[in-house]
């Protein structure tokens, strides 16, 4: 499963969108700081599944309906920092679809997250991250992928230690995603997972965005069969 994370710079790289998904095939592509009054129903073989409302540039997600049904999608708010209370409100910054995938037989939840900007502590973005992983899981207990911008570029050794506890893996891509201004380079967008296998996180070329979109090549762990003679609670 090949999943594209974009950040599209206020809307300003969203010309590029139909050439990526030809080049790349991806079957989901997630996207953050687009106009979503201006996004297309059909771009690139993908359908919307939805988009976030309440704020003109934010989040969506396009699937592939040759391969997936999308069952349900929510958006969520989260904690706010104090750039999103004075500056510029940013009240979803979380946006999941529940998918089941015909090809495969399973079902999966891909997300589209925004974390705070770098005016935020790292705090913030840790609570951010920790609730937006607590509300995927309320949507169902399946395979869940979470990609985005982070805005983390320090310290991630520790944020990874920190999903570790919580049971997700941290998966940075090959190269850096941001490189706009000397102080910041680094990672920014990359995933987070629970219940998937991340074969590849791929950068890729630069475009209009102050991002670099990133590639992530996902697989299913081995489904864990259930004993018929087992106790229904010991079924999962």
């Amino acid at each position: 499963m090949k999943v594209i994370s974009y950040n599209l710079r206020k809307n300003k790289a969203s010309g590029e969108l139909v050439a990526l998904t030809e080049e790349f095939g991806p079957d989901v592509l997630a996207l953050q700081e687009a106009d979503t009054l201006q996004l297309p129903a059909e771009l690139g073989g993908l359908h919307l599944a939805d988009s976030t409302h309440r704020n003109r540039l934010g989040l969506a997600i396009y699937y592939r309906r040759d391969r997936f049904t999308a069952e349900s999608t929510q958006t969520f708010a989260l904690k706010k920092s104090l750039h999103d209370m004075v500056l510029a409100p940013a009240h979803e910054r979380l946006i999941g679809t529940r998918l089941t995938d015909v090809e495969a037989g399973r079902e999966l939840i891909v997300a589209s997250f925004h974390a705070a900007p770098l005016t935020a502590l790292n705090s913030l973005r840790r609570h951010q991250i920790k609730a937006a992983h607590e509300q995927l899981h309320a949507m169902g207990d399946v395979p869940t992928l979470m990609v985005g911008d982070y805005n983390y570029p320090l310290f991630q050794k520790g944020l990874g230690t920190k999903m570790q506890e919580s049971g997700y893996d941290l998966s940075l891509s090959d190269r850096s995603t941001y490189t706009r201004y000397k102080m910041f380079r680094g990672h920014f967008d990359f995933a987070t997972s629970v219940g998937l296998k991340i074969d590849r996180v791929q950068t890729l070329r630069r475009g209009i965005s102050d991002h670099l979109p990133i590639l992530v090549d996902a697989s299913y762990g081995a489904a864990v069969p259930v004993d018929d003679d087992a106790p229904e609670s010991a079924a999962r």
